[in-house]
C-alpha cells in the first residue's frame, strides 16, 4: 500500500487529491481511493457494536452480516468450566492432559487448535528484539545480559539441566517493578504445596524484555509461566508465548497492568495468580501481531496484547515523563497529554481493512485493540472482545479545536457512564452519533503514511514508522485466571 501524504488540507469533494495524496490508481495498486474530509466517515467500513446504542447506529441485523473473524479461524473458546482442563493437572472426561496432570501423549504445549510447536518457536532464528530506540527498564549496575535465577537470587546456568520431572513452572520478572525475594518465595512455596517441582526464575534485563528468557524457558519444558512486571514485559512475554499453548499467569505489577485490568484479574493479591497456576482454569486469547515499515527501509513485527496506534496516542506515550511513570504510575500519561495536545495537528493516512477499499483521511490517530478498557474506569471501546478472533479499530478526527470536546464525550461521559445506567442508554438511543471517533472491526488494519508517526504498543513508545500492518491470531495465547472466574463479557 501506498505512503499517504503529509497535507494538511482538506480533500476536495470532487475527487480531486489533496496535495501529495496518492491519485486513484497511482501507487495504490490500481486501488481506488475514497477520500474523506476531516470528520467524515467511510462508506464501506463494517459497523461497530459500540455505535448500535445510538439513534443512527446499525441494527443487529446489520452487526450480524459484518461480525469478522479470521478468515478460516473460529472465535477463541470460553474460559474452561468445570470438568476442562485446568492449570494444575486434572484431566478433562475425555482423558486429555492438562500442563500438570498424568496420562495423554505427553507433549508439552501440543496446541489443539494446530498452532506452531514450541521447539519451533524457540528456535534461535525466531527471536525478535525491541528497536534500539525502546528504552527498558533496568537497575544502575546491570550489566544487560538475561539472566536465570534461583530462589534466592543466585545466578543459575541457563543451559537445561535435563533432570527436573514434570511438572514445573517458570516465573519471568522484572526485578525493579516487583519484590523478587518475596515473590520467589510465594512461587516456591505453592509450586511444593501442589506437588510441582522446583520453580524456573528468570530476570528481565535492558537487552530482554523478557522474550528471549520465555523461549528458554518453552525449550526447558516448563508445563505454566508466570510473569510479574510492567505491561512492556507482560507484551513481551506474551509475544514469546503466541501459540505454544503454554498457559501463562499475569501477576499484576508495574504501574498500568493493563491486560490484568481487562482480564478483570485480582490487581492487588499476586498470591492468588500464583496460586491459579495449579489450581485455576485458562482462557484462549487472541494476539494482535504489527509490522512496522521503518524509514530507513527496514521492517520488524512485534505482537500486541492490548492495544497500538500510530499519531497522538503514541506522541503521548513518548512525551510522558519516565521518572514521573515510576512515582504516580498511569497518572504520568496526564503530563504526556499535556506536552503533546499543544503541538498535536492531523496528518493525513491511507488505510485499509481486509476486503474493503483504500480510504485517506486527516486523523490524529489511528489505534488497533485487542482490549477496550484503560485506567482511570474509562471505557475506549465497550464492546472490545480479546476472544473474539478480530481486532477492534478506533480512528480519531476531531474537527478543529472544539472536536476534541466529542472525542472526550464519546470515551469518558458515552461509553464509561452513561451506558453503566438503564436511563443513560435511554439518553443515548436518543441522540445521533458524533463522528470525532469512527469505530470499526476487522482481522486488522494497513495504514501508511507519507511522514514518519510514533508508534506504541501496548503503553510502550516504539519509534517511528511510514507504515503499519496488523492482524489477529485468534486464541493464540493461553492465559490463567483464577478458579471460577467470570468471563462471559471477556
Amino acid at each position: 500500500m501506498a505512503a499517504a501524504s503529509g497535507s494538511g488540507e482538506d480533500v476536495p469533494t470532487d475527487g480531486v487529491p489533496a496535495d501529495g495524496a496518492p491519485e486513484d490508481g497511482a501507487a495504490t495498486g490500481g486501488a481506488p481511493v475514497e477520500d474523506l474530509r476531516t470528520g467524515e466517515i467511510p462508506t464501506d467500513i463494517d459497523p461497530h457494536p459500540a455505535d448500535a446504542i445510538y439513534a443512527d447506529g446499525p441494527s443487529t441485523a446489520e452487526l450480524d452480516a459484518s461480525d469478522v473473524t479470521a478468515e478460516g479461524t473460529d472465535a477463541a473458546p470460553a474460559a474452561s468450566s468445570d470438568g476442562d482442563k485446568t492449570p494444575g493437572g486434572d484431566k478433562t472426561p475425555g482423558g486429555d492432559k492438562t500442563p500438570g496432570g498424568e496420562g495423554g501423549d505427553g507433549t508439552r504445549g501440543a496446541n489443539p487448535d494446530g498452532a506452531p510447536d514450541p521447539e519451533k518457536a524457540a528456535e534461535p532464528d525466531e527471536v525478535i528484539h525491541e528497536p534500539d530506540d525502546v528504552e527498558s527498564d533496568t537497575t544502575d549496575d546491570d550489566s544487560g545480559e538475561a539472566r536465570r535465577v534461583g530462589p534466592g537470587g543466585e545466578t543459575r546456568p541457563m543451559e537445561s539441566d535435563g533432570g527436573r520431572p514434570s511438572p514445573k513452572a517458570a516465573l519471568v520478572y522484572n526485578p525493579i517493578k516487583v519484590d523478587a525475594d518475596a515473590l520467589r518465595d510465594i512461587v516456591t512455596r505453592l509450586a511444593a504445596d501442589a506437588g510441582w517441582s522446583e520453580p524456573l526464575f528468570y530476570e528481565t534485563t535492558v537487552d530482554d524484555l523478557g522474550d528471549d528468557v520465555t523461549r528458554q524457558a518453552l525449550d526447558e519444558g516448563v508445563d505454566a509461566v508466570l510473569v510479574a512486571g510492567g505491561d512492556g514485559t507482560v507484551r513481551a512475554v506474551s509475544e514469546a508465548m503466541s501459540g505454544s499453548g503454554v498457559p501463562l499467569s499475569i501477576v499484576p505489577s508495574g504501574t498500568g497492568n493493563l491486560l490484568a485490568r481487562n482480564l478483570k484479574l485480582p490487581l492487588t493479591e499476586p498470591e492468588a495468580m500464583v496460586k491459579a497456576v495449579f489450581d485455576g482454569d485458562t482462557l484462549s486469547m487472541d494476539v494482535g501481531w504489527t509490522e512496522l515499515a521503518r524509514p530507513d527501509g527496514t521492517t520488524a513485527e512485534h505482537a500486541f496484547v492490548v492495544m497500538g496506534g500510530i499519531g497522538l496516542d503514541a506522541a503521548m506515550i513518548a512525551n510522558t515523563n519516565p521518572q514521573l511513570k515510576k512515582t504516580v504510575g498511569w497518572v504520568a500519561y496526564v503530563d504526556g497529554a499535556a506536552r503533546a495536545l499543544p503541538m498535536a495537528k492531523p496528518f493525513r493516512v491511507v488505510y485499509e481493512l481486509p476486503g474493503h477499499r483504500l480510504h485517506s483521511s486527516r486523523v490524529q490517530s489511528v489505534l488497533f485493540a485487542n482490549c477496550g478498557k484503560l485506567p482511570a474506569g474509562l471505557d475506549l471501546i465497550p464492546e472490545a472482545s480479546v476472544a473474539d478472533g478480530a481486532l477492534d479499530i478506533v480512528i480519531f478526527q476531531p474537527k478543529g479545536p472544539f472536536g476534541w470536546l466529542f472525542v472526550w464525550r464519546r470515551v469518558a461521559w458515552d461509553n464509561s457512564f452513561l451506558r453503566r445506567f438503564r436511563a443513560g442508554r435511554r439518553v443515548l438511543s436518543l441522540r445521533t452519533k458524533d463522528n470525532a471517533v469512527i469505530y470499526s472491526r476487522g482481522a486488522g488494519i494497513e495504514i501508511a503514511t507519507h511522514e514518519a508517526r510514533p508508534v506504541q504498543l501496548d503503553g510502550d513508545e516504539f519509534g517511528e514508522a511510514l507504515s503499519v500492518k496488523t492482524r489477529v491470531e485468534p486464541s493464540a495465547l493461553v492465559v490463567v485466571v483464577p478458579k471460577g472466574h467470570d468471563t462471559d463479557d471477556l
